[in-house]
């Protein structure tokens, strides 16, 4: 499985693999669903958000390890 990165857009990471939307909503990124998704990256979704992107990328990357 590849590695996540910033530079993905949230619908690239959900497409991989699912499972990791609880990881976006932990952030409080609840609108996975939504048309913006398909064209911002995590990088630009955490600025909105609050998040630091770093921090994300890498809660995501230490769920998806195991699979």
């Amino acid at each position: 499985m590849a590695l996540i990165t910033k530079d993905m857009t949230i619908a690239d990471v959900l497409r991989q693999d699912r499972t990791v939307a609880p990881i976006f909503m932990r952030y409080g990124m609840y609108c996975l669903g939504c048309p913006v998704s398909t064209g911002e990256s995590v990088a630009e979704a955490a600025i909105v958000h609050g998040v630091d992107a770093d921090e994300l990328v890498s809660a995501l990357n230490d769920h998806l390890k195991d699979k």
